[in-house]
């Protein structure tokens, strides 16, 4: 049988085969606070023993079928009171479960798993600064089989009890309520049909808070769900559990008014967990966050807002994605495109958020316009053909595309009949599976329209459409005509139907830059005009898209664009404002804007910028613009100006404002001469001040790590800041910036630790690559993009996948941005064809970023 990489082929031969009636599921994690003197290299893993009874009924008589299950070592297998033999069942990943007879089943799976160093099946983490353990789960998409034997596919669903052995001054959480607890042994309430996927424990010395949500129903029954929020000892002084709750309550009522069905299972516990791959996952009763969810220093209002739309997005996935889950991965989007969509929409009505959706035409989306022009883009339903196409496939589309696709679509059939399709669909699939003409069916029920159409436009064919205004006036300046045009790569050519908003924006004598004519209007082939703007008074700047109803890339006229180069500050609208900035961007990434044009608009305006999460994307832009896609003999000339205005707008931010903090984080980042070292350096020892900036702990490794890429402190100021940050946060800046250094030495030590060993944990992983990679240090990084080519199939095939996209992501030389490493890129690509789909994935999509830089490069060398 293959190994680890299930087929769809295979996962639909076994749903029609087996129906799974339950699991029991025993853990003993007593072994995870360590043996003394024990070595992982020369002992093998650190193991626990999982012992699972699985009860399962099969369709039909003498078929042949397997269970999965990824262990060191398996000590007993027994199928209906018959001992198998370990040796001969068990190939490493799968059990072997031969001329099965029709009925039911009863399947005992004794075996030894691993704990994990890199986020995927049981995480085990041992905190420096005490040297307490912390374990948890995850498993999306198939790595519960790390954990206990199970049939690891979403549509075999079953009710789940777990007992955790663990030891006695832990506490231990699962996706079910505590029903026991006696000494050391856990046993948990039965849970709801649930996949395996989103099974769950966590256990360890916690610090645990608890509050609790009641909510009355118009039928006078009474719901109550005990709450938790817990996190590691050592982050208690800063975690802030009122809000997190405060968001939780706020959202669970959201939920509650708009898709009447309660909560279904029981309690909601949120574990802040170290090492996480993700940024959180939606475990049914025990959702599972990356503890930099929880902040140590102070941060900008845009890092709450971003925590607590993930906090809505996994709490939407308890309805879309584990109370109705897909079939299987092809429509991982049932779940991810509405928990993206509905986190913001929930945020919007429900928080202090209200300007939620500005973040998501300015942040989010640009995710999905970046995947959505790769060569690997993709429908919104995705063909998936295994389990790596699918780990894959957590991307800029299945998210914020789809997110956006259901934003339109809430524009195309409005609000309540969106609200009541999904209703409908809780109510039709509780507990099942579905697929994607399931929810069609059902919104086309309470719409009225026929959906097929849009389904095709929208969720079944791949790319992004670019729309452009053009205007023609009459002698006294009134708009004769006003079309807007529809354009499509040759690649994927479909021209879709848009309901749009058309604003149309003029200086008032104040010289603020305002809208005074909107309509609205369904866009639909390459050429459209918007007749109720006919006879309107000649704009300064036509804006298609105008309040970000529809996903598309937004092109200027001459003289809209005339307009944003002189007078983009001036628009006072904030949505409005960004979605100028997001198609500025969009035009600098597509080589129709010089980057050094794009920089100068940043540097012009984004000082005056109020809203601090747009202000921090234009931050993250422009260095982008710098690093991948100005010219090469620009780039010092560049850097000093960025660095020049970053620091005098820091000094003009108001004194203690998160505008302020924003800047001195953004100069850190571009800090590029002796003086703005040594300003950094004062601001670390004291000998410098600036009003109001507060230089916590977070922020000295922000000012430290540029100091230490460019030799300006030296290792043993690194080991002095983690002295004084001797905690897991500081570990992993202490690795970051030790890998940093501007040594051969170094960077050769620190490519073995990533590439040739797999002891470092997956975040020891990312932060040794995050130093490693420096834009200051090309020409000390250009030997490794030779030896990059040479090991990653080796890589693939060794380590996880979690670790293989890693290294491959990040080790990719996409600092050595010259036509040569484009060459190197494409010859890997035509001799290694028969690699791994997955991993030629990623090489393709990091070499198609690749040639992008090089093309704006050229663009911007002729500027």
């Amino acid at each position: 049988m293959p190994g680890q990489n299930l087929s769809r082929d295979e996962a639909r031969e076994r749903a029609e085969l087996l129906t799974v009636d339950g699991y029991d599921v025993e853990l003993d994690v007593r072994s995870a606070i360590g043996e003394p003197g024990r070595d992982d290299l020369t002992d093998g893993p650190l193991t626990f023993r999982s012992l699972t009874t699985i009860r399962f009924r099969t369709a039909r008589g003498g078929a042949s079928t397997f269970a999965d299950l990824i262990a060191p070592s398996v000590d007993a297998v027994t199928l209906d009171g018959t001992e198998l033999d370990p040796a001969v069942v068990f190939d490493g990943a799968r059990i072997a479960l031969t001329d099965l007879p029709e009925g039911e089943h009863v399947l005992v799976v004794d075996a030894r798993c691993a704990y994990s160093r890199t986020g995927e099946g049981m995480h085990r983490f041992v905190d420096p600064e005490d040297g307490e353990v912390y374990l948890y789960t995850q498993y999306e998409p198939a790595d519960a089989r790390r954990v206990f034997a199970n049939f690891e596919q979403p549509d075999l669903k079953a009710p789940y009890r777990f007992r955790v052995t663990a030891p006695a001054e832990w506490t231990v959480w699962s996706n079910g309520a505590e029903e026991s607890r006696e000494g050391g042994v856990w046993r948990f309430a039965e849970t709801q049909p649930i996949s395996t996927y989103i099974t769950a424990v966590v256990a360890g010395p916690y610090h645990y808070v608890t509050d609790s949500y009641s909510r009355t129903f118009e039928d006078g029954t009474t719901l109550e769900i005990p709450l938790g929020a817990m996190c590691r000892k050592g982050l208690a002084k800063h975690f802030d559990a009122d809000d997190v709750f405060l968001i939780t309550k706020q959202g669970l009522d959201f939920f509650h008014d708009n898709f009447d069905y309660p909560y279904p299972f029981g309690k909601y516990d949120q574990a802040f967990v170290p090492e996480y791959n993700l940024g959180a996952m939606e475990n049914p009763g025990c959702v599972t966050f990356r503890e930099e969810y929880i902040f140590r220093g102070k941060v900008t209002q845009a890092a709450y807002e971003s925590r607590a739309n993930v906090i809505l997005h996994e709490m939407a996935h308890m309805w879309f994605g584990d109370l109705v889950t897909m079939q299987w991965w092809d429509d991982l989007w049932l779940k991810e495109s509405f928990a993206d969509f509905m986190g913001v929409f929930a945020m919007v009505g429900a928080t202090r958020f209200e300007d939620g959706w500005i973040t998501f035409a300015n942040n989010r989306k640009s995710w999905a316009y970046r995947a959505d022009q790769l060569p690997s883009t993709h429908p919104v339903t995705a063909d998936i053909r295994d389990l790596e196409d699918a780990k894959l496939n957590f991307d800029g589309i299945t998210y914020a595309k789809g997110a956006s696709v259901l934003k339109q679509l809430v524009a195309y059939v409005g609000r309540d009949a969106f609200l009541e399709g999904a209703r409908r669909y809780f109510k039709k699939h509780a507990y099942g599976n579905t697929r994607l003409g399931d929810l069609l069916s059902v919104l086309s029920e309470t719409s009225g329209r026929d959906m097929t159409a849009w389904s095709r436009s929208w969720l079944q064919t791949a790319g992004v459409n670019s729309l452009t205004p053009v205007a023609t006036y009459d002698a006294a300046g009134r708009i004769t005509e006003l079309a807007v045009l529809q354009e499509a790569a040759e690649s994927h050519p479909e021209l879709r139907p848009h309901r749009i908003a058309v604003g149309l924006y003029r200086r008032t004598p104040e010289g603020e830059l305002v809208r005074y004519a909107r309509a609205e209007a369904d866009v639909s082939g390459p050429r459209t005009v918007i007749g109720e703007l006919a006879g309107a008074e000649r704009p300064e700047l036509i804006l298609v898209n105008d309040d970000d109803l529809t996903y598309c890339k937004v092109r200027f006229d001459e003289v809209s664009l005339t307009t944003l180069r002189a007078h983009l500050g001036d628009i006072t609208d904030p949505l409005a404002r960004a979605l100028c900035w997001s198609a500025l961007w969009n035009l600098t990434r597509d080589g129709l804007m010089p980057a050094r044009d794009f920089v100068s608009l940043v540097l012009a305006f984004a000082g005056r910028e109020t809203d601090i999460g747009v202000l921090q994307m234009l931050h993250t832009w422009t260095r982008g613009a710098l690093v991948h896609y100005a010219a090469p003999e620009w780039r010092e000339e560049g850097g000093r100006a960025l660095a020049e205005g970053a620091l005098g707008e820091l000094r003009l931010a108001e004194p203690g404002s998160e505008h302020q903090l924003a800047w001195a984080r953004f100069f850190a980042s571009v800090a590029a001469s002796d003086s703005d070292f040594q300003l950094l350096s004062g601001l670390l020892d004291g000998t410098a001040r600036i009003d109001g900036l507060d230089v916590d702990q977070e922020l000295r490794w922000a000012f430290l790590s540029p100091l230490v890429a460019h030799s300006a402190a030296d290792e043993a100021a690194v080991d002095a800041e983690l002295a004084r940050d001797d905690t897991a946060s500081g570990k992993r800046h202490h690795v970051r910036c030790l890998a940093s250094r501007p040594s051969a030495e170094v960077k050769a030590r620190a490519w073995a630790d990533v590439v040739e060993s797999d002891t470092l944990s997956n975040a020891l992983v990312e932060a040794t690559i995050a130093g490693f990679a420096q834009s200051s240090q090309r020409e000390l990084l250009a030997p490794y993009a030779e030896r990059y080519f040479e090991a990653i199939e080796r890589v693939w095939a060794e380590r996880s996948i979690q670790i293989g996209m890693a290294v491959v992501r990040g080790l990719f030389p996409a600092l050595q941005d010259d036509p040569a490493t484009l060459e190197a890129a494409d010859a890997w690509l035509e001799s290694h064809a028969d690699a791994a789909p997955a991993l030629r994935r990623l090489v393709l999509e990091a070499r198609d970023d690749l040639a992008r830089g090089l093309r704006a490069q050229a663009v911007d060398s002729v500027a």
